[in-house]
């Protein structure tokens, strides 16, 4: 039984898995490795989210945003933020212009980078907070307020920040509210040996291919439209809830079942509501771009990571025994049950089936 009656074709489902496959194989032009990264950026994309990738300075962080941006055909805006950026610097500001015509002055709204559809908030934490609240408005209502003037931004409308969490000095820590607009956290790690090879090799022999726009604007909304479009059952729905609701430790669990003892031990705050709805969409797209037109638990599991790992605020305790929010979530994957079941009651029906 779906909770959603829409319908969707098996050819909308395969439009989206080839415009997935040509984004990638435009990508992998400048781009070595990095297969998850890449793959949990354009379903961000695709879901009409924001993404934010963390990792150590080398990794290609900037590199990867604006080649994806060069695969769209759409417009792209570079904000490197520093402690000196002023809201207005990415808003725009009013100016005063004079009509040649019959001299009077007169405001004119003079747009500023955030007008754009693709945009790299480079080093997003290294800016006031009064910069990130003009930001997250853009985030989250897609426009911005200038003098108090509402001023809508284009469609598609995506922020892909990057942010460096070694470097402490000189940086102002996300706010929960910001960070929750952000569908995903995108962790990158280094290369293996292998693909560090090629990427010396390619930049010592050739340098960098060209990499060239393989979606353009109706087509991303089209894409959008299918991914949002897409049926879920509820089963799926409600493992979706069970896994955000299992990390609030200060609720109650529902059905009887028991929290894993490392969200007991270890998480202060738990995933709201929005993760849940994340949780879901990102499952449509991951089903999507796999050509399918049936989002289950796997596709659940497939996302978990990216959704929730930035949504769980982790204690005290966990800092001291060196826990990070991906050792709870493998916990939560291993432990809360798919068909709302506990794993000993899912045991025993494996052996009454077997």
């Amino acid at each position: 039984m779906s909770s959603d009656t829409t319908t969707i074709g098996l050819e909308s489902v395969r439009e989206v898995r080839e415009a997935y496959e040509r984004l990638r194989g435009e990508i992998r032009k400048v781009i070595v490795g990095q297969d998850e990264v890449v793959e949990q950026m354009l379903l961000a994309i695709f879901c009409r989210g924001h993404a934010v990738v963390v990792g150590v300075p080398g990794l290609a962080k900037t590199l990867l945003i604006s080649t994806i941006a060069r695969s769209l055909s759409l417009g792209f805006s570079r904000i490197q933020f520093t402690p000196d950026l002023m809201p207005s610097d990415i808003t725009g500001t009013e100016v005063i212009q004079e009509d040649k015509l019959s001299g009077q002055r007169v405001l004119r709204f003079v747009k500023g980078p955030i007008f754009s559809n693709v945009i790299l908030a480079d080093e997003i934490n290294r800016t006031p907070p009064k910069t990130q609240a003009a930001l997250l408005e853009a985030m989250q209502e897609r426009q911005v307020t200038v003098g108090g003037q509402r001023h809508e931004l284009p469609r598609p409308f995506f922020v892909l920040a990057t942010q460096n969490p070694i470097e402490q000095e000189g940086t102002y820590p996300l706010p929960e509210a910001q960070l929750d607009r952000f569908m995903f956290q995108i962790q990158i790690r280094y290369p293996n040996m292998n693909e560090e090879m090629e990427i010396v090799r390619r930049t010592a022999n050739k340098g960098m291919d060209s990499v060239k726009a393989a979606l353009d604007e109706i087509a991303i909304l089209r894409l959008q439209e299918t991914v949002r479009a897409m049926p879920v059952p509820d089963h799926v729905i409600s493992y979706a809830l069970r896994l955000v609701r299992a990390t609030r430790v200060k609720e109650p669990m529902d059905g009887g079942l028991t929290r894993p003892r490392l969200v007991n031990d270890y998480v202060g705050w738990g995933a709201g509501p929005r993760a849940s709805e994340f949780l879901v969409l990102a499952a449509k797209a991951a089903a999507a771009v796999t050509g399918s037109t049936h989002v289950t638990a796997d596709h659940v599991r497939h996302v978990a990571a990216p959704v929730l790992r930035h949504r769980i605020m982790l204690n005290f305790n966990a800092e001291a025994d060196q826990i990070s929010p991906d050792d709870i979530i493998k916990n939560l994957l291993e432990n809360v049950p798919v068909e709302g079941l506990t794993p000993d009651e899912r045991k025993k029906m494996d052996e009454v089936l077997r």
